[in-house]
């Protein structure tokens, strides 16, 4: 085995936990990525911090949330956005730690943390997709490699693939590589996926166990009330032909590194930014498909799955809770990266690695049971069974017994019999973030906090548009 092994990281954008076969999906096709399941580890209870894409991937890029980093919502790509700055420059982020361990670090596909036509921050090479919004799955797409514009025709995910391959097939091969493979095809709009793919879920009734009780706890904003609503049968075979995509996707990194003598001995590690609604409740989208914000359990829950049969103990089905802070702090552990002290205080990250679990080497002693999330001014504490979201307007507060109400409908917040639940919850979302948080960026606070795009999705005039 190399000491130091080649880390391949998919972060896809919208793809939700529900969305494949080893999290319970009979309807989706997922067979590459459910081979790095049966084979490898899956983390069941999965969650991101924070359910839209640039916070996701800040918290994921550096162990910290967002009240910490300063990203709280989607950044803006308008031509009147500085679609260039760099908004984790002063932060050490993952390719960074993992460049001066001697990794050599490139990225293809998707980035969404600002320096969208420049070289990116901690990377020996990147292919990104550039600004110009909307972003579709096929045709002409301008690309940035580094700083220079390029023109790439075809399916948006096989141009991502292939330059995937291409980092594979050209890297320094006597020093290992740390690969972010960000695909999009989950993402909206769901249409023009490849006719092969989609025409598979056809007529399957896709639809027919998504749950129709409207969501009663906001209004519909952004992707919840594009067009794709009124036909909801084809959006969800479009998705599914986005998730089919993305599995290829896998597959032909997986058959890449067998070809190479990798397969086994690299780590793979299959992750999402957030989760995604596709008509559940009438809701498409993630937590700004709503206003206010929500934190619906198909928003907050994501894909994790980790595969190294050389290094791992396979064949397991985990049932902890894990974040993007913990996925970080994992990533530094198994690639042998240790902060100084100096750097861990500074860092302050609330994640923990949890390689012993993947490895079979111990527990990490007190394993959290909580999941805490933000977005802008909204927190939420998840347990077991419980969860609980605040607002600024506490008229809006929710408290869900997930045991008894799985699909968030029946909201507890005023009843007196789960009083002693909320305030507990309270006290803890009080605790957490006031330990993880710099002033400047604390989300509770939002005035405080810079533009991120025209229609921020805590703003009140964000759920009218239509």
């Amino acid at each position: 085995m190399n000491e130091s092994p080649d880390i391949i990281l998919f972060l896809s954008d919208d793809h939700a936990a529900w969305a494949t076969g080893c999290y319970g999906n009979s309807r989706v096709r997922t067979g590459n990525i459910d081979c790095l399941a049966r084979n490898g580890v899956l983390m069941a209870n999965a969650f991101t911090v924070t359910p839209v894409c640039s916070p996701a991937r800040a918290t994921l890029m550096t162990g910290r949330i967002p009240s910490q980093h300063g990203v709280h919502d989607y950044i803006g790509t308008a031509p009147d956005d500085d679609v260039d700055r760099n908004w984790l420059a002063n932060e050490t982020i993952l390719p960074q730690l993992l460049r001066a361990r001697g990794y050599r670090t490139a990225l293809a596909g998707k980035w969404h943390l600002g320096q969208e036509r420049v070289a990116k921050q901690g990377f020996d090479q990147s292919c990104t997709i550039g600004p110009e919004y909307p972003i579709y799955h096929q045709g002409p797409r301008q690309f940035y490699r580094g700083a220079e514009p390029e023109t790439r025709d075809g399916m948006l995910a096989r141009n991502i693939t292939e330059e995937a391959l291409r980092y594979l097939r050209e890297r320094d091969r006597n020093a290992p590589l740390f690969l972010v493979v960000g695909q999009y095809a989950t993402h909206s709009p769901w249409k023009g996926h490849p006719e092969r793919l989609a025409q598979m879920f056809r007529g399957k009734e896709v639809t027919k166990e998504l749950p129709v009780e409207q969501y009663p706890f906001g209004i519909l904003m952004r992707e919840s009330t594009d067009p794709t609503r009124l036909d909801p049968e084809e959006a969800l075979c479009q998705y599914y032909a986005g998730v089919a995509e993305i599995d290829e996707s896998v597959g032909a990194v997986m058959d890449e590194l067998a070809a190479q003598g990798r397969l086994d001995d690299s780590l793979i590690i299959y992750t999402s930014d957030h989760g995604l609604n596709c008509g559940h409740h009438g809701l498409w989208g993630k937590g700004n498909a709503t206003y206010p914000l929500n934190m619906v359990e198909r928003s907050i829950r994501v894909p994790m799955i980790f595969h190294s049969p050389d290094r791992l103990m396979g064949r397991q089905r985990r049932t902890e809770m894990a974040d993007h802070t913990d996925l970080f702090q994992t990533i530094l552990d198994f690639a042998g990266v240790v902060e100084s002290k100096d750097e861990r205080e500074l860092r302050n990250s609330p994640g923990r690695s949890f390689l012993p679990l993947l490895t079979n080497e111990g527990h990490p002693a007190a394993w959290r049971a909580v999941q805490f999330c933000e977005y802008g001014p909204v927190r939420a504490a998840r347990t077991n069974r419980y969860k609980l979201s605040l607002y600024p307007d506490p008229a809006m507060n929710l408290l869900f017994d997930l045991e008894e109400d799985p699909e968030e409908l029946d909201n507890r917040y005023g009843d007196p019999d789960l009083g002693h639940i909320r305030d507990e919850l309270t006290q803890l979302i009080t605790g957490h973030f006031s330990s993880f948080r710099e002033e400047q960026f604390d989300g509770a606070t939002v005035d405080r906090l810079p533009r991120y795009n025209p229609l921020e999705a805590w703003q009140p005039n964000a759920g009218h548009r239509h």
